[in-house]
């Protein structure tokens, strides 16, 4: 198989895709913006793995259990790559009816993958690139990093606080906070990092025109390839650099390309979605938001219980058995595509008690919004100290801290891949005392 039949199969896997065929109220979340889909609420009752027929006439299975996605992310028989195993997501109306006329749709022979998309990749393929990007989130960088996220929240702030008592909080904060650091991380200029985000909004935006995805997929791809390019000619204290010169055998251009990409992506959009939305929640729990205001040390614990609570995730966490399996009592033969809920698997009523209700003094209970098992995220930690650097700050600097319009105003991000909200609209009271100093923690 070649490279570029190789890319041309990574494209049609891309996750983009998912939602066109799944039911719209699956992923559409209407009324309460912090709650899971209606479609997600009406299934309650009925399973923890339930049949889930799609638009383009294939079948695949939805995970709402707890336990049942833990099992699904953690058993090697359900395949992430999405090269040699096709998801019924991606199949065209031909293939679906060869399907039901029993034959199998053609999966692509592939000996070795040659790209780096390590999330869709399955051991050993993926152990060897997991294994060299844990080598790299060492406990000396993020301990560096954790120092730089609080300037990083710090000045944005104080940039906000010098503009007036208004600001939109995604623009000015929410979203370059995690910019900032991922490129920091990766040894990106900052100079292009408006670049970036404007190229991953418009290829993850599930609503844009298909062109405008593919071009703004094109132009992301350029921008990695000349990244990569300086950093074999200058390389730098930079985790991209590590990755070119610590790997033996030595990843390809088009390997290092892949892994930035998936980083960069992933270390800015969660994370920013995580906090617009997440200051929107505890804006509209007032009660939540002056519990961690009296008693600071509860941070920790109200990032965890947002991560839960809102699980930005929407459907699109898919595995394909490989043999058959069974799973929450029912037999999924070889080749079932299975989609994991995670907003409603967060909320699971048999793991956490009164799921629906946030509440920052919750006890701690594992969720599942970095996943689990061989693809956990990789940056799970570097995105807590964000959230808990960026909301820590946010109250702190800014007294009185509440919407400046009123919530049914607010725009949510609906059509995206990720959940969060497009604007947050904040206001405060004007302060003539200086700011407090940051935090060491």
């Amino acid at each position: 198989m070649t490279d570029n039949s190789l890319t041309e199969e990574s494209r049609a896997a891309n996750p983009t895709a998912t939602r066109g065929v799944l039911p719209a109220n699956l992923v559409e979340r209407a009324g309460c913006p912090f709650d899971p889909p209606s479609g997600l609420r009406e299934r309650r009752g009925r399973g923890a793995v339930q049949p889930l027929p799609l638009a383009n006439g294939a079948a695949a299975w939805l995970v709402t259990g707890f336990e049942e996605a833990r099992t699904v992310l953690a058993d090697p028989r359900f395949s992430a790559d999405k090269v040699r195993h096709r998801e019924a997501m991606s199949l065209r109306p031909d293939e679906v009816a060869d399907l039901a006329a029993g034959k199998a749709p053609r999966a692509p022979a592939v000996e070795s993958r040659q790209d780096g998309l390590f999330v869709f990749m399955d051991p050993p393929e993926h152990t060897r690139i997991r294994r060299l990007l844990t080598g790299q989130f060492t406990v000396r960088r993020m301990r560096a990093l954790d120092k730089r996220v609080t300037e990083i929240a710090v000045e944005h702030i104080e940039a906000m606080r010098a503009a007036g008592t208004e600001a939109d909080l995604v623009p000015a904060f929410a979203l370059p906070l995690p910019s900032l650091v991922i490129c920091e991380l990766l040894g990106v200029d900052y100079a292009d990092r408006a670049e970036f985000q404007e190229r991953t909004a418009v290829s993850l935006n599930s609503a844009a025109p298909p062109e405008a995805r593919a071009e703004a997929g094109a132009a992301l791809h350029a921008f990695m390839r000349r990244l990569v390019a300086d950093k074999r000619a200058r390389p730098a204290d930079d985790l991209l650099s590590g990755l070119i010169y610590d790997a033996d055998p030595a990843l390809t251009d088009a390997q290092l390309v892949d892994i930035a990409t998936v980083l960069l992506g992933a270390g800015h959009e969660t994370t920013a979605n995580m906090l617009g939305l997440g200051a929107f929640a505890l804006l509209e729990h007032p009660g939540q938001l002056g519990a961690l205001r009296d008693d600071p040390r509860l941070i920790d614990d109200a990032v965890e219980e947002l991560l839960r609570y809102l699980s930005i995730i929407q459907l699109g966490v898919t595995r394909v058995t490989t043999e058959p399996v069974t799973v929450g009592g029912v037999n999924l033969p070889a080749g079932a595509t299975v989609v994991i809920a995670t907003p409603e698997v967060n909320r699971d009523e048999r793991h956490w008690g009164d799921p629906d209700r946030f509440d920052v003094r919750r006890p701690r209970a594992s969720h599942l919004a970095f996943g689990h098992g061989i693809h956990q995220c990789l940056g799970q930690q570097l995105a807590r100290v964000e959230m808990r650097i960026g909301l820590r700050e946010l109250i702190t600097r800014l007294p009185g801290l509440r919407l400046a319009v009123p919530a049914g105003r607010v725009p949510l991000r609906d059509e995206m891949l990720i959940f969060g909200v497009h604007s947050l609209p904040v206001t405060w009271s004007w302060s003539r005392s200086a700011a407090p100093e940051p935090v060491s923690r």
